[in-house]
Formats: structure tokens, C-alpha cells, sequence
């Protein structure tokens, strides 16, 4: 691939008009938050064309999940979009249960809801952070991280994991909250707000900031639905869709919120609309927090979720279900399935076919930021070679997502 890489624009380097130059945006630049690589022609400062390379973090993990059985898929989820791995878990287990017509109880749904939430605010935190620090304002991110490592906190108690979470399992979660879990959240919501206030005005409200990004980088919104934007990026080009509102999933339906919408699809729109959002999803947690039923974490399926340890060394039955979830795998009846789920960057789909066997014959992942990278040459076409910076940083392009 290298080769074919530096020949084609070695070529292309050749034939570029006189005063104009060809420089590498990646793909080991720290503005490209990732392994990607964008060959961007110039003249001056001037973006006169950009190409995007992606594929260096490519581990196969369709492939892979056609030899994995339905949960062994999940540590693949963890690291798509490892920003908010919890999101990515529930999405894949959602469309699992849907295969296989499980309705888990409220206590579940409720714990997942509040998880996802939180983990969009932790995403949201780490993109407009970063998007500061690449502006060159770096007292905002240190501002609000601390409170992102709050929400870390919790995620550990809850998995035993802060990055690959390895969230739920089919049928139900891994294991039940602890005790301190809704109190430990309404102290992180506590602080987050008054913490997402002041970061508002250290630097969304900031002069510089607003002049590097405000009309940077922007697509109509007829051009973000043709490229198949979805989330954030398609809400700030003015289009109120959001998975939650437009296709309803677990709660979503039964909560209050709103639907953050921008105007011009730009850098600036793109943070205010995560802004807004960080601000919806407490909203949303703290519809919830208290009333989260009581009952158990998982399902009665037994053909289907793992006995706990201790009933299997005492008890015959539970020991077959072991036994049988372990060797024989967990069988979707045959069909073809999709089920999406709004994932901090937008639509997260999971397509899969099933042959009734213990994994899926195929697998295919729709993940948000492969749709609307695509359109980033677009998008810094004309600019100045400093605003694709801003550009990209607000389309919170994650590499493990993109390439997958």
C-alpha cells in the first residue's frame, strides 16, 4: 500500500502547477488525532485540492466478527471509537437482542441510557477540548478533563475497565450497579455543570477561538445528507435528526430533550451543537437517575446469558447453560438484521446476516465518521491551510472508528 501511496503522489507531485506544493497532513501529525494521512495541494496558503488516505489502523474487525460469536464481538466495539467505548458496546448488543427477540428488564435499559449519556459527554468533552488545544488553547481541555476522569471513575467501579469497557453482555449487563453508582453520578452531573459553563466562556466565547472557526469549514445541508452525514455534524448544518427522536430505542421516547440544531454546518456550529448536547444529555441522566427500578440485570434466557460462577459449581443445570453458552456459542435464528443507535459522532449500525450458527456468517459496520471524512477535502477546499485544522478537529474524526 505504501508503495502505491508514494508512487501515485509522486506522480501527481510532478504534475502540479508552477508555485504551487504538495504537503502531508499526517499521517503522524498530532492534529489528525489518529493514523491518517491527507495530501493537500497548495498555493500560498491557499487549499487549491485534498486528498484523504485512510486505512492504517484497519484490523479487519468485520472479518473478525464473523469468526467471533455474538459476544466475543464486543472487545471488537471497544475499540472502534475507544473515546466512548460504552456507546459502541450497547450498539452492538441492541442489535443482538433484536436478533434474538430479548426484552431485558427496565433496570437494565435504564443503567444502559444513563451509561450512553455519560459517555457522550465524555466524547463531546475530548472533542471540543481538543479542538482548543489545536487552536492553541489548552486551559479549557485541562478544565473540564478533570471531570471527564469523574465519569472514568464510575465506569471503572461498574466494569473493572476504564478504556475497553466491555459493557453488557447479551441478555442483560455483565453485573448489577453498586451501591454508591446513582450517587456517585448526581456528584459528577453536579460538577459538570457549573464546569461546562465556565469552559463555554473560556473558550467558545473566547475572540480568537470564534474567529478561527466561525463560517470555517462549513457544508449546506444538502450537501451533508448526500455525503451521509449523520449526529453533531449533520444537526449543525441545520438537519434535526438525531436516532434517538427519528428512530426511538430502549427509553429514548419516554425522556424529555431537545434536538440541538446549527445553521452553516461550520467549525464553530459543529462545537456549539456538542455544547448544547452535553447539556441534553444531563438533562436526560437526570430523568433517570432516580428512578431506576429495581429487579434484575439481566434477562431470563438462560440458553443465552452466562449463569453467575457460583450457581455453576453447585448446581447441574446452570452448569449445562455454561457449558452449552461456551462451546456451542449463543444461535440467532437465520435473517438479516440492522439496528442503529446514535453514537456521539452519529449513526452507529450494525448490519448482520445469520445462518443460525454461533457467529455471524457477515458482518458490517456503519460507523459515522467513515461517512463524513469523506467529505473533508470538500470542506477545506479553498481555506487556508491553518483552518483544515480547525476543520477536522471539529468533525471529531476518531481512527478506530474510520478505519475499523
Amino acid at each position: 500500500m505504501y508503495e502505491k501511496t508514494a508512487e501515485h503522489f509522486g506522480q501527481k507531485y510532478k504534475e502540479l502547477p508552477e508555485g504551487h506544493l504538495l504537503v502531508n497532513l499526517g499521517p503522524s501529525h498530532p492534529a489528525t488525532h489518529g493514523i491518517l494521512q491527507n495530501v493537500i495541494q497548495i498555493d500560498g496558503e491557499r487549499v487549491v485540492e485534498a486528498e484523504s488516505v485512510i486505512g492504517y489502523v484497519h484490523r479487519c474487525f468485520e472479518k473478525l466478527g464473523e469468526r467471533y460469536d455474538y459476544n466475543q464481538f464486543l472487545v471488537c466495539t471497544d475499540r472502534m471509537n475507544y473515546v466512548s467505548t460504552p456507546l459502541n458496546n450497547i450498539g452492538w448488543i441492541l442489535t443482538v437482542e433484536k436478533m434474538l427477540q430479548i426484552q431485558v428488564p427496565d433496570r437494565v435499559t435504564y443503567v444502559r441510557m444513563i451509561i450512553s449519556e455519560l459517555s457522550r459527554l465524555m466524547d463531546h468533552i475530548i472533542c471540543n477540548g481538543i479542538m482548543g488545544v489545536d487552536l492553541g488553547a489548552f486551559s479549557g481541555m485541562l478544565h473540564l478533563f478533570h471531570h471527564r476522569e469523574n465519569i472514568y471513575q464510575i465506569l471503572e467501579k461498574l466494569t473493572g475497565a476504564r478504556l475497553t469497557t466491555t459493557f453488557c453482555r447479551v441478555g442483560g449487563m455483565e453485573r448489577d450497579i453498586y451501591p454508591e453508582f446513582q450517587k456517585e453520578i448526581k456528584l459528577v452531573i453536579k460538577g459538570l455543570k457549573p464546569a461546562i459553563a465556565e469552559f463555554h466562556e473560556l473558550l467558545i466565547r473566547n475572540k480568537i477561538f470564534n474567529e478561527r472557526t466561525d463560517g470555517i469549514g462549513g457544508i449546506s445541508k444538502e450537501d451533508a445528507i448526500a455525503y451521509g452525514f449523520s449526529g453533531p455534524n449533520l444537526r449543525a448544518a441545520g438537519v434535526a435528526w438525531d436516532v434517538r427522536k427519528d428512530d426511538p430505542y430502549m427509553l429514548y421516547d419516554k425522556v424529555d430533550f431537545d434536538i440541538p440544531v446549527g445553521e452553516d454546518g461550520s467549525a464553530l456550529h459543529r462545537t456549539l451543537v456538542r455544547m448544547e448536547e452535553m447539556h441534553q444529555s444531563i438533562r436526560i441522566i437526570e430523568q433517570l437517575i432516580d428512578g431506576i427500578p429495581e429487579g434484575s440485570y439481566h434477562a431470563n434466557v438462560p440458553h443465552t446469558f452466562l449463569p453467575p460462577k457460583d450457581k455453576v459449581y453447585s448446581n447441574m443445570e446452570e452448569l449445562i447453560y455454561h457449558f452449552k453458552i461456551i462451546m456451542h456459542g449463543v444461535k440467532v435464528p437465520p435473517g438479516e438484521y440492522y439496528h442503529a443507535t446514535e453514537a456521539a459522532n452519529g449513526e452507529l449500525g450494525f448490519y448482520v446476516v445469520s445462518e443460525g450458527e454461533k457467529s455471524p456468517w457477515r458482518v458490517h459496520v456503519r460507523r459515522p465518521c467513515f461517512w463524513y471524512y469523506q467529505a473533508f477535502p470538500q470542506m477545506v477546499k479553498g481555506g487556508l491551510l491553518a483552518d483544515t485544522i480547525a476543520t477536522m478537529s471539529s468533525l471529531n474524526v476518531i481512527a478506530g472508528e474510520l478505519d475499523c
